[in-house]
């Protein structure tokens, strides 16, 4: 008598196997987005830089990740995830994410090149690294929905995000000791110096794609077990993707308020990431090894908070008030950080409320996607979910240099007009996360607020 063998579907393991390759290209991703974010302040003397860049020309740079995203890139390719799959598309822009970053690390690594030149050749790098790495983001949650649907979503997606965190909090606390431990005081920073982070952010995409070649394998074999495919290989009819589902999308008020939610929230934290010891620094009179520690918890408090509160959403639900205490934490995080005396113990605080808030809302927020979306249009939906938050991306760093540049010389006006910005950021993210609140409630079918297991 022989035994009809697991399927993928059915097996814990394969589920938990196929998460840890889904994780580390989004682990690679996270550090080399946030390799320079714990020495931003080096760009305020640009005299001392070998590659002789300032700080609106750095925030130029960071922008630079969400050019291709906002000028169309992720909604068009976030159709072609859901039209072609996410093992052709997320394959594509896998090894676009590696070669972005390949370009970045040649512009920064290369001796001759004047500021003007590198910096081009960074921006064009940062853009199709940011657009590979928003659609392989995109192709990795939507995955993690699909293999973990009715089970552990919010727990799953919430390891994926404290993973993918753990290589922010990485590249913020190695950044410092890559480029500033060793560096003579008073010397300029050469380009071996500060290319350093890169060349390690490099190393970790190249890993993560040969990761995520391993789960392309594995979810062909899903694919073949659960029969959605035709034996030609073709996709079933009710699982086709069709361009009139764009629309359905779009006016779904949930998707545009958890949209809305997401592009806010993340500026009051990923944005301020950018320029973290900039500002922390003279505002509460810290050295710059402290307040590069204290940045970093920023990410490193996600690694522990994100899969407990994604525990927490999948067994008692409550989705939308996770959403709203996160906001208004995050706030107050910005509120303290802007009207505090200037001592490290409201500093601390404030990254303290930072770290809690950037766990809380994720771990609410992305789960509930799937529950007001169809599996088949997911890629359109995260994609465009992306596509708003990169508008924001995008711009708050360009006008965060911007302040940095006008107020040279004067670091604590830099630092609170800064925060004048993130303050009206976070006011937008409550009261979007309210409305959805109420709109929850208005629409008890939907689900949005009850545990996973009960939506499946």
């Amino acid at each position: 008598m022989t035994t009809e063998p697991k399927s993928l579907k059915t097996s814990k393991i394969a589920c938990w196997l196929a998460l840890a390759c889904l994780v580390v290209p989004m682990f690679g991703s996270y550090f080399f987005d946030d390799m320079f974010s714990t020495v931003s302040q080096i760009f305020k003397n640009p005299e001392m830089l070998q590659l002789g860049w300032n700080s609106q020309q750095f925030g130029f740079y960071a922008g630079g990740y969400s050019f291709l995203c906002v000028w169309g890139g992720l909604i068009i390719c976030g159709v072609l995830l859901d039209k072609f799959g996410v093992r052709i598309i997320g394959s594509v822009f896998v090894g676009l994410m590696v070669l972005g970053a390949a370009i970045v690390t040649w512009a920064i690594s290369t001796p001759g090149l004047t500021p003007g030149k590198s910096l081009t050749i960074a921006y064009v790098g940062c853009m199709l690294f940011g657009l590979g790495s928003e659609i392989a983001g995109v192709a990795v949650t939507r995955s993690i929905a699909k293999w973990f649907k009715g089970k552990n979503v919010a727990l799953a997606m919430g390891l994926q995000l404290a993973i993918a965190r753990i290589g922010t909090g990485l590249a913020m606390l190695l950044a410092p000791v890559l480029v500033l431990k060793n560096h003579a005081e008073g010397t300029m920073y050469t380009l071996s110096e500060t290319n350093k982070p890169a060349i390690v952010g490099l190393t970790l995409l190249f890993i993560g794609a040969i990761l995520w070649a391993v789960f392309v394998a594995m979810d062909a074999k899903y694919d073949h077990q659960e029969g959605i495919r035709t034996q030609r290989g073709e996709v079933k009819e009710e699982d086709k993707f069709k361009f009139s589902d764009i629309w359905k999308v779009l006016s779904n008020p949930r998707f545009i308020m958890i949209a809305l939610l997401c592009v806010f929230f993340y500026c009051c934290v990923i944005s301020f990431k950018k320029f973290g010891t900039s500002i922390i620094i003279p505002r509460f009179d810290l050295d710059a090894s402290t307040a590069s520690v204290m940045i970093s918890m920023i990410a490193f408090a996600p690694v522990l908070f994100t899969p407990l509160f994604g525990a927490l959403v999948d067994k008692v639900g409550k989705a939308t008030t996770w959403m709203i205490t996160g906001a208004v934490l995050v706030f107050c995080a910005h509120m303290i950080i802007c009207f505090a005396p200037s001592l490290p113990f409201y500093g601390y605080l404030s990254i303290v409320f930072l770290g809690i808030g950037y766990s809380l809302v994720p771990s609410a927020m992305w789960p509930t996607v799937p529950k007001i979306i169809p599996e088949k249009n997911l890629g359109t939906a995260y994609s465009m979910i992306y596509w708003i938050q990169n508008m924001g991306m995008m711009l708050v760093p360009i006008f965060v240099g911007r302040i940095m540049t006008k107020y040279v010389g004067d670091d604590i006006a830099a630092a609170v007009h800064s925060e004048y910005i993130f303050i009206s950021l976070g006011v937008v993210a409550i009261t979007v996360a309210v409305f959805l609140y109420f709109n929850s409630k208005q629409h008890p079918e939907l689900k949005i607020d009850r545990p996973s297991k009960e939506s499946a």
